[in-house]
This record gives C-alpha cells, sequence and structure tokens, in this order.
C-alpha cells in the first residue's frame, strides 16, 4: 500500500510503498477513502507527543471495511465506517463503564501504531470501536468527525452541558473549534469566535458565531477575555480552549462569568503543558474545569442526530482536499498559519 512516512522528528514527510497492514483477530483492517490533517498529527511528527519511528501519521479517517479477524463477528467486508481516534479495548472496567476514550489500554490509529495517511489502516478492537456511517454522509464529511467534530460535540454536551440561549466562546477557530461555533449554534447557545486570522473568524460567523473577536488585536489573554465580558454582558457561560496554548487556556479560563465551564480541547503538549491558571478565580467564582478527550463510539448516535435535526452538514467545514500525494506538504504547512477550515485527504 501507499503511506506517508516520516523516520525522524520534524523529518521529511514522503509517500512510499509499505507491506498491506496484518489483521489481528479483534481487528478489522480499513481501506482509507479520506483523513483529515490534524494539528495532533503535527504535534507527533514535530515530537511533541512521542511515537515509535518510521510512523505513518493520519487519525480521522472514513472508509471501507476490507477485511475482518477471527474474531469480529458484527462488522463485515464493504461496511461504510469511522471510528474514535480513541480505541477502547473494550473489556476493562473503565470501558464497561462507558469511557473508552479515557482507557488506560487505548490505541491509537496514527499514535500508537501506523495510522491513516495510508491506503489501508488497523482498527483494533474493532467490535467496540466501529461506527457505521449514515447513508447520506459522504466519506470527505465523516473523515473530520473522529476527531474535530466529534470532540467539539462531547466537549460541548458532556461536560460544558451546554444550554440553550447560554454564551459560548470558542477560543480558535481552527477544526476544532469552528466544529464547536456550528455545534453550539445547532445546539441554541450564542456564539462568540476569537481567533486571530481574520479567514477563520470569518468563516466562524458564516457557520453561526454571533460575534467574532480579533485576538490579535488585544495585548494578553486577560483584554480578550475582557471583551468577551463585554459582548456576553457578564462573561460566557461556557468556554472552550481549541488551539491549545497557555495564552489561549488563560483567556478561555478568564472569559467566563460566576459559576462558568472551561473546557480544554486544544492539546498542551511539552513545555506548555502545565501553564500557571488563575485558581483564586476559580475558587471565588466556582469555575468548573474540565479536560475532553475524544469520544466514544457508542456516543456517535447522539452527534448523528443533531446533525439530522439541525440540517447541518460536517462538509461545509472542509476548506480544501488535497491527494495522498499532498497530505505531507499540508501537515508540514502547520509550522505557521494555515487556510481556515478543515483539509481533509482524499485517498481513494
Amino acid at each position: 500500500m501507499r503511506a506517508v512516512v516520516y523516520d525522524e522528528v520534524g523529518g521529511p514527510l514522503t509517500v512510499r510503498e509499505l507491506p498491506a497492514p496484518d489483521c489481528p483477530p479483534d481487528a478489522v483492517v480499513l481501506d482509507v477513502h479520506a483523513t483529515g490533517v490534524c494539528r495532533s498529527d503535527w504535534h507527533a511528527w514535530r515530537g511533541h507527543d512521542p511515537v515509535a519511528l518510521p510512523h505513518v501519521p493520519g487519525h480521522e479517517f472514513a472508509g471501507v471495511v476490507a477485511r475482518v479477524g477471527a474474531d469480529v463477528r458484527s462488522w463485515r467486508p464493504g461496511d461504510r465506517v469511522t471510528a474514535p481516534f480513541v480505541c477502547g479495548c473494550g473489556v476493562c472496567a473503565v470501558c464497561r463503564a462507558g469511557d473508552p476514550q479515557v482507557c488506560p489500554d487505548q490505541t491509537q490509529p496514527g499514535f500508537t501504531h501506523h495510522g491513516s495517511f495510508a491506503e489501508q489502516v488497523v482498527v483494533r478492537a474493532a467490535e467496540h470501536n466501529l461506527v457505521r456511517l449514515p447513508d447520506g454522509m459522504d466519506f470527505l464529511a465523516a473523515a473530520g468527525l473522529g476527531c474535530r467534530v466529534a470532540t467539539a460535540y462531547r466537549a460541548l454536551t458532556a461536560h460544558a452541558r451546554l444550554a440553550p440561549g447560554e454564551w459560548l466562546a470558542v477560543h480558535g477557530c481552527g477544526g476544532v473549534g469552528l466544529s464547536a461555533v456550528l455545534l453550539g449554534a445547532a445546539l441554541g447557545a450564542r456564539v462568540v469566535a476569537v481567533d486571530v486570522a481574520r479567514g477563520a473568524l470569518a468563516l466562524a460567523s458564516e457557520r453561526g458565531a454571533m460575534a467574532a473577536l480579533d485576538g490579535s488585536a488585544h495585548p494578553d489573554p486577560a483584554a480578550v477575555a475582557a471583551r468577551v465580558h463585554e459582548v456576553t454582558g457578564g462573561g460566557a457561560h461556557v468556554a472552550l480552549d481549541a488551539l491549545g496554548s497557555p495564552a489561549t487556556a488563560l483567556a478561555s479560563l478568564l472569559s467566563l462569568r460566576r459559576r462558568g465551564r472551561h473546557v480544554q480541547v486544544g492539546l498542551l503538549l511539552g513545555a506548555a503543558a502545565a501553564p500557571p491558571l488563575p485558581m483564586d478565580r476559580v475558587l471565588a467564582w466556582e469555575l468548573s474545569l474540565h479536560g475532553s478527550h475524544g469520544i466514544a463510539a457508542h456516543e456517535y448516535q447522539g452527534l448523528f442526530d443533531l446533525l439530522a435535526r439541525a440540517d447541518l452538514d460536517p462538509a461545509t467545514l472542509v476548506g480544501r482536499v488535497v491527494g495522498l500525494d499532498g497530505a505531507g506538504a499540508a501537515l508540514a504547512e502547520m509550522d505557521g498559519p494555515t487556510p481556515p477550515g478543515m483539509t481533509v485527504v482524499h485517498v481513494r
């Protein structure tokens, strides 16, 4: 099969021929049709999230079951599927309690093993992790669900408990941030989008944000938060750091009103992993802080139902489509500013 491979941290991302993957007894091998280009893959390539080398990135994908392991009973070749980026083992106490997204024995295509910047990818514990795609959803639209759209959905529903009429502040309007804007508006919230890129803010406004704030116009996180307080008349009920930096995490937390809920969605890795936060404000205002790490396969139906009920097409979040030969360059571009919207790789 053809795949994008790198041999060293930050090294060249080249397309080459690799052996087709084996299919363990509990797994399936998918023919990948589309896969998203996500900042999490960039973090691994840059060494912020170590992976075994050489490595194939890619963790949000959609495709067709090609081969089925001997222990798999519920899936057949030809099934149209996706999977969450965290694949729980399915048998531990955490998975049995319904939380495979924090399984201690989890696997992650694109991190624990070769990912979906390839013509085929392995999904382990397939009985617990595969998700059947709705008939009307194409592969390009589905490719962003496994990470950005699905992660935003669970952050807003399971953690933020976002209610109609509440103010939602989204800090960072890349893929997961734009997904949060779109879904937050669909859930009936009043959305404030914050970013430093005009293109991202314009797209956020088109996807339902009532206000779009240019973070580059304000000198520090406190000033950004003050603008959110001004726009919302006292602060957001819910704020998401959808980028993942000490500055956006602080701005998100400070933008909350009393008893507000902060959800950390963007990754904070390496030197940024332990940012100072104003715990005096957290205590005095009774703020809630939540981490959100993906979604469980069994929660996808709620997302599908919301998309159908609100007549939302996740394909509207796709900014550009590249082929497998362009996937490496698209990932490397995350060293700097990137075009608004998601980049999706059309593999086949």
